[in-house]
């Protein structure tokens, strides 16, 4: 049975996970391994264990950083784990990171993390059972939480 790792963090103000598992179930039946931390730092470790212990086939990593120039170098720092995890395993680990910046009040931040979570939640079924899609819509100029901008032409 395929199996989805979803890494998320006790930090982020939204339970981005809740979102992403929920969406997931109403594609696929599959084995989901749930693997909480403190902040973003602590998911390239999670994410790993995911799949290197529990055999997770991917994992979603969430998190929401905050908004000041501390939070941005934590959330580059996480990602480089997450890129290095992901060489180590052979593995998709799909970041997923709504910073608290990005929306301009408390309704638009759990909108954002909602809809984020809950698209990537779809790539990431695609990736295990459906990557034809993905073909397809390369180049679209899709975007996870907001509307799509598009594709440029010549």
């Amino acid at each position: 049975m395929v199996k989805i790792g979803i890494a998320d963090t006790t930090f982020a103000r939204y339970d981005m996970a809740r979102s992403a598992i929920n969406e997931i179930n109403k594609y696929v039946s599959v084995k989901i391994e749930r693997y909480t931390v403190p902040g973003v730092k602590d998911l390239p470790i999670a994410a790993k264990k995911l799949l290197s212990e529990k055999n997770c086939d991917l994992v979603i990593a969430l998190g929401m950083p905050g908004p000041k120039p501390i939070d941005k170098q934590c959330a580059h720092e996480a990602s480089l784990g997450l890129i290095f995890a992901q060489l180590m395993t052979n593995k998709h680990i799909l970041e997923v990171f709504v910073h608290e910046d990005e929306a301009e009040n408390d309704v638009e931040l759990a909108r954002l993390a909602d809809m984020r979570s809950r698209e990537h939640a779809i790539n990431a079924v695609k990736l295990l059972f459906e990557a034809e899609k993905l073909i397809k819509d390369a180049g679209k100029g899709k975007r996870e939480g907001y509307k799509d901008v598009g594709p440029v032409r010549l």
